[in-house]
This record gives structure tokens, sequence and C-alpha cells, in this order.
């Protein structure tokens, strides 16, 4: 019986790396809460300010943001994905929420507001976890996660109330530094990505070797966890 040889042919798997789309999400999240919380803070505008604003949120700080919860789904990064999603999702029904007003010719509420109040406890209560969660990350993050759920949770006490004073602008400079921190986080994204090399430090957290920051999927090949990577376009395998 003649001897069989079975020729090994090699695989070859491609790769496709996305851009980190944290930087998309996060510039989206500081601009939209930048503009409102800076209202809500009494730096500029009227009662009706908000409604100029609800344009502006919802394509930048909704739309443009949940979009990145998509990317941030595909790169297979959970934190980016819940924090985009959820507050991608909240901008857009903010800047519905100002249309609706104005096309029953209502005012929005200037005072208690129950019905968004309790909407901020739940992003404030998922923004609380999330913060948690971003420890194993960086620093950077995890700041700007408290500050936005410490921002939504005084909104919620004040819009359950109705004290529209004091707690309220408290709200709005709490998310004021959560929308610059975002925007310190972003840009060094950004810069990483450019440059190959940090040039703005986020204060990486060091992992143990069981939850390593960057991680093949398992049984995906060409799948790789996170949004930070630099991978050559093609690998091959035998």
């Amino acid at each position: 019986m003649p001897y069989e040889t079975t020729e090994i042919t090699p695989a070859r798997i491609y790769l496709q790396p996305v851009a980190a789309p944290s930087i998309l999400g996060l510039f989206g999240l500081s601009a939209a809460t930048f503009m409102v919380a800076a209202h809500m803070a009494g730096w500029y505008g009227s009662a009706i300010s908000g409604l100029y604003l609800a344009p502006f949120a919802l394509i930048f700080g909704g739309i443009a943001q949940f979009l990145a919860a998509m990317w941030a789904f595909k790169a297979r990064d959970g934190l980016a994905t819940a924090v985009h999603g959820l507050w991608g999702s909240f901008w857009i029904g903010y800047g519905l929420l100002f249309f609706m007003f104005s096309r029953l010719g209502l005012a929005f509420p200037t005072g208690a507001f129950p019905e968004l109040g309790y909407w901020f406890i739940v992003a404030g209560a998922i923004t609380w976890v999330c913060a948690w969660a971003s420890l194993g990350e960086n620093v950077a993050t995890f700041l700007v996660l408290v500050f936005l759920a410490l921002g939504s949770t005084l909104e919620a006490i004040a819009r359950l109330s109705g004290s529209m004073g004091d707690l309220h602008m408290a709200a709005g400079y709490a998310l004021i530094v959560s929308a610059l921190i975002a925007f310190y986080t972003a840009t060094a994204l950004m810069l990483a990505e450019t440059y190959g090399k940090a040039v703005l430090a986020l204060g990486k957290i060091q992992k143990g070797p069981l939850a390593p920051a960057i991680s093949l999927g398992a049984g995906e090949p060409g799948v790789v966890r996170g949004q930070n990577l630099n991978l050559a376009p093609e690998a091959s395998i035998r």
C-alpha cells in the first residue's frame, strides 16, 4: 500500500482592527455634557436655551456616541459599549424630549420633573457601576465616570425634589468636570493612536496575569479584544 502524504496548506487570517471607538464616544460625551452642564451651572443662556442645544446634543452626543458604542461592541470592549450606549441613548432622548415639548407648545419644566429625575437615577446607577469597572482600565476613565455619575445623582435629587437652585447648579459643575476630563481622555487616546505612543498619561492600571489588558477571543481567531492596538493588517498561521 503506497504511503500517503498530506500537504499542509497555510491558513491566512485577516485581522480587521478598528480605530478606538472611545475617541469619538468621549468627544461626543464631552461636547454634549459640557454645553448642557454649562447652562445648568448658569454660565449662559435662558429658559429656552435647551431647545437650541437639543439638536447638537441629539446628533453629536447622541447618535455619534451611540455609533461609537456599536463599534466598541465590535472591538469587544464591554465597558465602552455600556457607557457610550447609555449616554448616547440618553442624549438622543434628551433631544427628542425638547422637540416634543416644542411641538406641543409646552415649556420645558424648570422645577420638579420626576419623570426626568427617575431617568437620571437609572443613568447614575449604571454609570456608578461602570466607574467601578473602569478601575480595571485607567484612572482617567474612572474620573470621567465618577463625576458623570455624581452629576447624574445630584440632578436626580434636584428633579425629584424640585430643588433647582444650588443643587441643580452643583450637578452642572460636576458634569462640567466630567466633560473636561472626557475631553482630555479622548485627546490622549487620539494622540496615542496617531503618534504610536503615549503622549498624555491616562494612569494605566496594571492588571494581573489572569486579566490581561489584551486577550485573544476564545475560539475566534483573528478577533482581538481592546481598542488601542497597532495590529498588522494580516497574519498567517500554519
